[in-house]
């Protein structure tokens, strides 16, 4: 078997180099990193975590890779939620999980990713939230390297499975149910990031909304910020009837703009998270159980490195109408 001695030497560095270049110490010249991965790729070293897992036939420990780049705390809600239902069904099922944030990987090749989860004894990984436009994340499902649960994502192979709810149905059931109490014909929608999966689905909600119902939607880009749904109802929201947002935070800024141009808008929208019971108005929106999705997104890992096939699960939501009762306690 190749040892870290092994590639030192192949590399022409000493063995506390490699290691550190294993573990991604920052302080690690480019030239030197890349000299020690090539070792690493010629000689087909696994890291002495790997190899002693594989001896011991440990089952494996997963991964929860999650996006906390939050612009605002009430992102940061649903992280949480992911992160305690996947920690507590992990629990439940014995399985040993580590955390593992986008921030810390997004410089990585593919085949460093690959590496680095191996060197952490990783045999399964749960991605929450992966953007359309991330190549290595999509690299790295494609590798089949790991048993894998993208949440919110629409990837299914062998090695894969998908966890969500229907996004296209749920926005439309909360458009359509918010413009039937209000009669409302022209629809400012505000949308979110362009490089989601589930953003793409809720615009296609949308979009079936207009044609079945015969109303007018004017699509404008929030990117998931108040801010940013603040400024686009301040500029179209005059001429709409109704304000349909693709999140909770955005639904937020849209209503505060509307209370400051002192004009009554319905808003509606999208998660059920929390803050939305502070904002002062109640609104429609679609409330998710975050800790839920994730806790089954842990059990189908489960499945999936016990040997079965990947496949698309999907979770139920509900209507609500949340107010600061709701959250009071």
């Amino acid at each position: 078997m190749v040892s870290i001695k092994d590639v030192a030497k192949h590399a022409g560095v000493a063995i506390s180099t490699v290691s550190k270049v294993l573990n991604h110490y920052p302080n690690v010249s480019e030239e030197t990193r890349k000299k020690v991965n090539e070792a690493i790729r010629e000689l087909n070293f696994v890291p002495n975590t790997v190899a002693a897992a594989l001896s011991s036939k440990q089952a494996g420990r997963a991964a929860l890779l999650l996006d906390l780049n939050a612009r605002t705390q009430a992102i940061d809600e649903i992280s949480m939620q992911y992160l305690s239902g996947a920690i507590q069904e992990a629990k439940e099922l014995h399985l040993d999980v580590i955390t593992v944030f986008f921030s810390m990987v997004q410089d990585m090749s593919p085949e460093e990713l690959i590496r680095y989860f191996k060197s952490q004894s990783i045999t399964g990984i749960v991605i929450f939230g992966l953007p359309r436009e991330n190549k290595v994340l999509h690299r790295l499902i494609e590798s089949r390297s790991f048993k894998i649960v993208v949440v919110d994502a629409p990837i299914v192979n062998e090695n894969t499975s998908s966890v969500w709810i229907d996004h296209e149905r749920a926005q439309y059931d909360v458009a359509a149910k918010t413009i039937r109490e209000n009669q409302g014909k022209k629809i400012l929608y505000i949308s979110g990031r362009k490089d989601s999966y589930v953003m793409e689905k809720r615009l296609r909600g949308m979009k079936r909304l207009e044609r079945e119902l015969g109303v007018e939607v004017f699509v404008r880009n929030g990117n998931l910020s108040e801010l940013q749904a603040r400024k686009l109802t301040f500029r179209y929201a005059r001429k709409r009837d109704i304000v349909v947002c693709a999140s909770d935070i955005m639904a937020i800024g849209a209503m505060k703009a509307l209370i400051e141009m002192d004009i009554f808008r319905p808003v509606c929208g999208f998660d059920g998270v929390m803050l939305m019971g502070y904002v002062g108005k109640q609104m429609n929106t679609v409330r998710q159980n975050f800790a839920r999705i994730s806790s089954e997104a842990v059990m189908e890992l489960s499945r999936l490195m016990n040997g079965n096939s990947g496949r698309n699960v999907i979770m139920d939501y509900e209507l609500a109408r949340i107010s600061y009762q709701d959250i009071i306690c």
